[in-house]
């Protein structure tokens, strides 16, 4: 973990949100250890805003009963997920800005090591999320390319935790596990102002898999962006989120956690094909629910 020096004075509407510059001295460095990094490139830097914005923006995170939500919940997956950008509070959607500007992009690819990043401003996947107690996300290795732009090829996670006072003993540390899925490495809790950032490839195995035991009213709140290149021609076929199976999972789960894969799967291509939006998908799943 690498932490910037203490910063808490009060954001104004002038100032950049991300103090770029102060990462942007010890950009050599940090780049060397991100690629050193196991068990894939990535890196976990706390302080990574003034303090006092960065509890303002959690302070301003909607609750789950405060707006509309996308409902990521299948057997894999149980959170909430808000990817439009319109409806983010002033701060966050600011912060979301900033972390999709030209310059931070820049400063991101110097430290992942490649070239020609691009963000991603409708946030497919990403954007806010939220998860509530008993919530979690199983283990695995996000999906290849954009939904709805077929030559962006994923490259890079960056998300931002929210969640101050945040206890081990409730869950939610992202867990980051080696390339056979046969161990856990790495594991960052998901406290406020913590930044983990890493590379997506067919083999980043990452999630939380334990249930959150958060007391009844405190949310794992975190911001996500996903990062792209533009590929000429396709290098390979687009493969959707491919969960994987811990070790002690047993048989039944492990089964179960494959068919949800397939079948998430099926959802992703027909997402892709008629240009469905997991919002759409989770108004009709919240319809459907209420005839129940």
């Amino acid at each position: 973990m690498v932490a910037c020096p203490v910063m808490e004075k009060k954001h104004t509407q002038t100032q950049r949100l991300i103090p770029l510059e102060v990462w942007q001295e010890r950009l050599p460095a940090l780049a060397r250890q991100y690629q050193d990094n196991q068990p894939f490139p990535h890196i976990h830097l706390a302080d990574f805003l003034e303090l006092d914005l960065v509890r303002q923006a959690a302070a301003e995170f909607p609750k789950p009963t405060d707006t509309s939500w996308i409902q990521y919940k299948h057997y894999n997956e149980n959170k909430l997920g808000k990817t439009n950008r319109a409806e983010f509070p002033p701060l966050i959607g600011q912060l979301i800005d900033e972390f999709n500007s030209p310059e931070f992009v820049a400063w991101l690819s110097k430290l992942t090591g490649i070239p020609g990043l691009m963000a991603d401003p409708s946030l497919e996947g990403g954007g806010m999320h939220q998860t509530e107690r008993g919530g979690f996300l199983n283990m695995h290795a996000d999906f290849t390319h954009h939904h709805h732009q077929a030559n962006w090829h994923r490259r890079c996670n960056l998300i931002l935790y929210l969640n101050e006072g945040w206890k081990e003993e409730w869950k939610g540390a992202i867990e980051l596990w080696d390339r056979d899925m046969k161990q856990c490495v790495v594991k960052v809790p998901p406290l406020l102002n913590h930044v983990v950032i890493f590379n997506t490839t067919e083999e980043s195995y990452h999630g939380y898999p334990e249930p959150i035991c958060a007391p009844d009213g405190t949310t794992r709140k975190s911001l996500a962006l996903y990062y792209y290149t533009e590929e000429t021609a396709a290098r390979f076929a687009p493969r959707s989120t491919n969960y994987q199976a811990r070790p002690d999972d047993g048989r039944l789960r492990s089964s179960l956690i494959w068919l949800d894969k397939k079948l998430l799967a099926t959802y992703s291509k027909v997402k892709s094909k008629l240009g469905l939006s997991d919002n759409f998908a989770s108004k009709v799943l919240g319809f459907f629910g209420k005839k129940k």
